[in-house]
Order: structure tokens, then C-alpha cells, then sequence
């Protein structure tokens, strides 16, 4: 399940500064920055549509790229990117150089299986995801592409936790294990059906009680019989 290698073409951007920012921009590209693995950082720039199409395919921070840099390649992985606030087209891109056998903490989205078998969702329940994604460290080589949640056996009212998902070989989470990831809500009006329930099931357990005590006169009337017997000893004498 190990995110696989992209490969994206780059042009090395020797100016640096807003103006040179914005004559890239002007001119279809979209201004961008390697840096880390204990190298100097490189300005680029990378065709805005390109760029555009990698960011709207999803996982772009997850996925592996080899940036072909004027023939030299550099492998990296995104880090961040800033869109347009109106136009909400990227306007820069951040790239972390990566090193052979690098670790890394990555962000990585929670995908959510077999809710469809769920019981407490055929009764009723809704699927309430709690955290989309999960804090991993991991070597660059085996980034998953999403870690699986399976529900298929919660309950309304049971909950997912960090400590029930089985993490690839070589993946560390960061997040606590006690960290709730799903958890299965009840319908609405669940909880007054309970308590509706509940006191339907209580005049049976009242009625109950009188009908047990009812022998107790019975019980009473041996020794009303019992006191009968003086009189009787007395007429003999």
C-alpha cells in the first residue's frame, strides 16, 4: 500500500521576491521551493496546469514525487501549497528534499470500511467519523496511502479507537492509542425509545410484587385456627 513515485518537470527559478513570483505567475507557472536534507533550498517554477491537475487528483501531500529539475532528478514530497483566495488556483508550492532511508511524519486520511455490516448501523446508527487522518512516522518508501477503519463490528454507541487499527510494517503513529476514530451514532429519537422501553418493562416488575404477598393471609390464618384449640381442651374437662 506504499504511496507510488510521480514524476513532475521543473525549471529552476533564479530570481527570487514577489516580483519574480509574479512575472512566473503571469506567465502560466507556478513558483515553488525544495529544500531540506541538509542542502541549500532551490527556487523553481512548474507549469500551473500540471501543478493544478496533481493537486485536485487528492493525496498530493502523501505522494512521492521526482521533481526532473533541467535533467537532474530530486526526490521530494510536498509539503505545502498556498491557493488563490478568490481564484483558488495555486500560487506556491514547498517541496522537502528526501534523502536515501529518510523518516518522516506524515498526515495520512482515514478511510472508513464495511459500515454496511456494521449492527449498530442496520439499526439505525450513522457513521460519525471523528478524526479524518492520522499523525504516522514511516520511512519515505512505504508512506501508506490511507490507513483502513474497519466498523463492521460496532454497535450503536461503541466507538473505533487508534489501539484497533493494525498499522502497516515499519508505520509508528504519533496520534495517542486511546484516540477515538469512529464512532457509531444513535438514531434520531434512540435514546427516548430507550427509556420508553424501560418503563413499559416497570409496571410488570411492580404488578409482580402484590401477587406474590397475596399468600400471605392464607399463611396468616393457621394460627387464627390454632388459637382454637384451648377452648375445645376446656369443654372436656
Amino acid at each position: 500500500m506504499a504511496t507510488t513515485v510521480k514524476e513532475l518537470k521543473a525549471t529552476a527559478r533564479p530570481k527570487s521576491g514577489k516580483g519574480a513570483a509574479r512575472a512566473e505567475r503571469r506567465a502560466g507557472r507556478v513558483p515553488g521551493v525544495i529544500y531540506g536534507n541538509n542542502q541549500p533550498p532551490v527556487t523553481i517554477s512548474i507549469e500551473d496546469r500540471e501543478l493544478r491537475q496533481r493537486i485536485l487528483a487528492g493525496r498530493f501531500l502523501t505522494t512521492l514525487v521526482d521533481i526532473d529539475l533541467e535533467g537532474k532528478k530530486h526526490r521530494v514530497i510536498p509539503r505545502d501549497y498556498h491557493l488563490d483566495p478568490v481564484r483558488d488556483f495555486p500560487i506556491h508550492v514547498d517541496f522537502m528534499r528526501l534523502g536515501e532511508g529518510a523518516t518522516i511524519r506524515i498526515s495520512v486520511p482515514l478511510h472508513v470500511v464495511k459500515a454496511e455490516t456494521s449492527p449498530g448501523v442496520k439499526r439505525g446508527g450513522t457513521v460519525n467519523i471523528v478524526a479524518h487522518a492520522i499523525e504516522l512516522e514511516c520511512g519515505v518508501e512505504s508512506i501508506p496511502q490511507y490507513i483502513e477503519a474497519d466498523v463492521g463490528s460496532l454497535e450503536i454507541g461503541h466507538s473505533l479507537h487508534l489501539s484497533d487499527v493494525k498499522l502497516p510494517a515499519g508505520v509508528k503513529a504519533l496520534t495517542r492509542e486511546d484516540a477515538t476514530l469512529v464512532t457509531i451514532v444513535p438514531p434520531s429519537g434512540y435514546a427516548e425509545e430507550q427509556k420508553a422501553a424501560a418503563a413499559a418493562a416497570a409496571p410488570g416488575a411492580a404488578a409482580a410484587a402484590p401477587a406474590a404477598g397475596a399468600a400471605a393471609p392464607a399463611a396468616a390464618a393457621a394460627p387464627a385456627a390454632a388459637a382454637k384449640a384451648p377452648a375445645g381442651g376446656d369443654k372436656k374437662k
